[in-house]
């Protein structure tokens, strides 16, 4: 059964599994583990004595009897046993690269049989053995050419967390020396492991179907480094039993580095897979962590089999999950929207639906900020509590900043006299009944019109408006309130008064291969609005653009919100190379003086949803070498009837300009 239930945990389960060695009776291998509480195997679908070229002289063209049949019965499981309970561990022996012609043709042949085994058998997914360090272009040949003919069978490429040879000489004198050594034609790190991974997936042209499988053993490399895999199509965590360590009860149990990484994948949707001999014999499990047992034939009883070595390894990876934070208010409303690709809203150029208010207006962490900035504007304001102040909302929706107004109002002992004002005729209509239930008629004002139109009858002391998107401009701020100022008094307050936009680079497998999918250019120039989460942020991101409000050059032929920013990012020197596949976009803002609101990573608003972050695709991913900067070109562009965004990498290698001229993506005026 899955490894537990957490409080509040909607997310799908978390399973583990056992990586078992050939057996010609799978049926008993499988009932063994599962009576042991593991929830599949990692099993050789082919005896590892088999050869395609042993048997005789090879075939009947060369006289002798043909080589014997290289799997057992498909019969011995049920299909929905072959599906759900096994993966396919194809032969460790092949070698497709090997310079010995009979050797890589057998593994050749091997390998498409296993591979057209597995599919016969509907298995979910099949473990590939881990290629040569650098030197795979013929194993991933054979590899890509399967590929093209999977329907649903995933790949899943063994890769090593560290190499074996920087394992034998950890903690010694030539543990640098062995680091640092390189590829004498690529220049490549021979013994970074996530390297091996990039050449392969390389060659295979990032198929959506090819995924890895990592071997965790006792060492781990730079927290930097292990952050890599996160932005990787991960699915598998090996983990040895050579990594636990024993505790004062005699349990095993796993350092506080790898507890971290362990609960990590957990939260990334990674199968945990226990692979070893057991090094901790315990005679009993603690009854509060023993999961339910089941057979093979989904009978509840497992007293037929022995206890299982490998349970208290199981026990113990079911403990770290099941204490475990419950997630959040905030992580349950976004766990459906976790890498997934959303157009931006253009809220400027359409009409927004009620769905879409809805949800915004649930965000009560946004309009607490709000709440606070406008208080402390009243309050600096005036010191009368006789003077009515102006305040004017523009961009009004359906109210939510109209009633955090009266509500600041009312704390600051002051009166206001509110404009409402907004474009939206069907978000008007609501604003008219919110102010007559809520009694505001000698208050509020509502006015539909677009605010660059309106011809206030007086002007403000102070202008609210939520206009920010994703990127902080992208949703035309600065063009709407640009606008709008003319009816600000001079001295007036601008809430907010400046916003920031930020971009950093990250590695970001899934989101690549979505926009891919696609199959032309135009997705690969269009900004993305994502909660981005299996990915990798290689780089801290950096400021690009600032706007401030009251702009002192709006309303006159001097004001030009076209930008142009270059960028430099340095990746820690512990990271190692690394594959861009875009950046992230954030924004930060100042409401009032220290009160802001925003979603760059360091400084983000707790509890906030209004925002997900804006992802930049690029049509190739960028390699960077391991110390090498990343240089990033970004233009924000304005026209007379749209406004856009246009990016190139000009380091460590050059990429295309992207969207050049709005071609692809664009936010009207």
């Amino acid at each position: 059964m899955p490894l537990g239930q957490r409080a509040g945990d909607n997310s799908e389960a978390r399973y583990c599994g056992a990586e078992v060695g050939w057996s010609d009776d799978i049926q008993n291998a499988l009932a063994f583990a599962l009576a042991g509480a593991f929830d599949f195997i990692v099993a050789p679908l082919t005896n590892p004595d088999y050869r395609p070229s042993r048997g005789g002289g090879g075939g009947k063209e060369g006289g002798g009897a043909p080589p014997p049949p290289f799997a057992g019965s498909d019969l011995v499981l049920s299909p929905s046993q072959w599906s759900s309970h096994v993966v396919g561990k194809m032969s460790a022996w092949m070698d497709l690269d090997s310079t010995q012609a009979v050797a890589r043709k057998d593994a050749e042949t091997t390998l498409k049989q296993e591979v057209s085994w597995a599919t016969h058998l509907s298995l979910q997914a099949c473990l590939l053995p881990t290629p040569r360090p650098l030197d795979c272009a013929n194993y991933a040949r054979c590899v890509n050419q399967l590929l093209q003919g999977l329907s649903t069978l995933q790949l899943w490429l063994r890769i090593p967390l560290v190499s074996p040879e920087l394992q034998e000489v950890e903690g010694t004198a030539d543990e640098e020396v062995v680091f640092l050594k390189r590829d004498a034609v690529s220049g490549r790190p021979l013994h970074d492991s996530w390297e091996w991974w990039n050449t392969f997936r390389t060659l295979c042209e990032h198929h959506g179907q090819l995924s890895v499988a990592l071997d965790i053993t006792a060492s781990l490399p730079s927290p930097s480094s292990l952050k890599r895999w996160l932005g990787e199509p991960l699915r598998a965590a090996i983990v040895h039993t050579s990594a636990f360590l024993t505790n004062k009860r005699g349990y095993p149990c796993l350092s506080k580095r790898h507890q971290n990484f362990i609960t990590t994948l957990f939260n990334h949707s990674v199968q945990i897979i226990v692979s070893g001999e057991a090094f901790h014999h315990v005679e009993g499990l603690d009854p509060t962590t023993a999961s339910s047992e089941s057979s093979a034939n989904g009978s509840e009883d497992g007293n037929n089999f022995p206890k299982h070595p490998l349970r208290p390894y199981l026990e113990y990876i079911a403990h770290l999950y099941r204490r475990m934070e419950p997630p959040t208010e905030q992580e349950r409303f976004e766990i459906g929207y976790r890498d997934f690709l959303q157009a931006p809203l253009q809220p400027l150029m359409d009409n927004l639906e009620a769905q879409t208010y809805e949800t915004f207006e649930k965000d009560s962490a946004k309009y607490t900020q709000y709440q606070k900035a406008v208080k402390a504007a009243i309050l600096d304001r005036v010191d009368d509590i006789s003077t009515t102040i102006v305040l004017m909302v523009v961009g009004a929706g359906r109210g939510p900043l109209v009633r955090a107004s009266l509500q600041a109002a009312d704390q600051a002992g002051r009166q206001l006299r509110v404009y409402a004002v907004e474009k939206n005729p069907n978000a008007v209509v609501t604003l008219h009944s919110l102010i007559k239930l809520e009694g505001w008629e000698e208050v509020v004002t509502v006015v539909s019109c677009d605010m660059r139109e309106w011809n206030a009858p007086e002007q403000a002391d102070i202008l609210v408006s939520e206009l920010l998107g994703s990127f902080g401009d992208n949703e035309l701020s600065p063009e709407c309130l640009d606008g709008a100022q003319r009816f600000l008094k001079k001295d007036g307050i601008s809430i907010p008064s400046s916003y920031t936009s930020f971009l950093g680079p990250i590695t970001a497998s899934k989101l690549h291969n979505d926009v891919k999918s696609y199959n032309d250019l135009a997705h690969f120039e269009t900004a993305y609005v994502v909660k981005l989460h299996s990915v990798a942020r290689l780089a801290p991101p950096q400021p690009v653009f600032t706007f401030e409000h009251p702009n002192n050059f709006a309303g006159s032929s001097k004001v030009d919100n076209k930008r142009y920013k270059k960028l430099l990012f340095d990746l820690p020197s512990d990271t190692g190379s690394a594959l861009v596949h875009g950046f992230g976009g954030y924004f930060d803002a100042v409401l009032y003086k220290d009160i802001h609101l925003g979603i760059e990573p360091s400084t983000a608003t707790p509890n906030m949803f209004s925002w997900f972050a804006i992802f930049f695709p690029l049509r190739k991913p960028v390699y960077v070498p391991a110390g090498v900067p990343i240089e990033l070109c970004f233009w924000r562009c304005v026209g007379p009837s749209k406004v856009w965004y246009e990016w190139a990498v000009t380091a460590p290698s050059v990429s295309p300009i992207h969207n050049a001229n709005g071609r692809s993506y664009w936010v009207g005026l």
